[in-house]
């Protein structure tokens, strides 16, 4: 028997259009990012895929996300559960910041160990590190149960808390897993067994 995950980072946020740090922020979803969505929601019902729970977090991107997918998915009333700790990276001080402003407040160089490295974290923020530290006990205490019980689960989440996932699900170190981007609205499904390990994983594309 094996167990069905899929994970969705959100569609494009305002945010992300703007090229600015968002972490725990809550600027919604651009209308590109309610594109992403629906065509997500479009995908997983031509796969045929039906969920018994939802997981997301508190950020307004993620459950925009969701509940168009799930709208499309024909399930809107599904059961949804909604977690800080499923919340993206915080970013600090870096929060609402242009991209490229921050490189000129600290430096090019800093500015890339904050973004891409796997365990130090920006000032007053957290590191990948620290994200896997909330995001993986969750998984475990409140998501895997319900996957080895038999229900499939969708997540739908943010880029870092989402490789944090990844990271614990594919057997990936720290520094493979800060190189691996994640698509806004592209869901990952994963097949796994019943030690919770993974049997198959592919990228729904349109």
């Amino acid at each position: 028997m094996t167990h069905l995950l899929v994970l969705v980072r959100h569609g494009e946020s305002e945010w992300n259009k703007l090229n600015l740090f968002t972490g725990w922020k809550d600027p919604d979803l651009t209308e590109k990012g309610v594109e992403e969505a629906t065509r997500a929601g479009k995908l997983l019902k031509a796969a045929r895929y039906k969920f018994d729970i939802a997981y997301t977090s508190v950020l307004t991107r993620a459950q925009h996300t969701l509940k168009i997918m799930l709208s499309e998915l024909g399930q809107a009333d599904l059961e949804t559960i909604r977690d800080q700790r499923l919340n993206e990276r915080d970013y600090g001080d870096l929060s609402g910041l242009n991209k490229d402003d921050a490189r000129k407040r600290w430096g090019e160089e800093q500015v890339l160990i904050w973004r891409r490295s796997y365990d130090v974290p920006p000032p007053g923020g957290e590191s990948l590190k620290d994200t896997a530290a909330r995001v993986l006990p969750y998984y475990d205490a409140e998501i895997w149960p319900k996957l080895k019980s038999g229900s499939n689960v969708i997540v739908a989440a943010h880029g870092n808390s989402l490789r944090a996932l990844i990271m614990n699900l594919e057997g990936l170190s720290g520094e493979e897993i800060i190189k691996r981007e994640l698509a806004t609205g592209a869901p990952i499904v994963y097949e796994l067994d019943d030690a919770g390990k993974v049997v198959s994983r592919k990228d729904l594309v349109a």
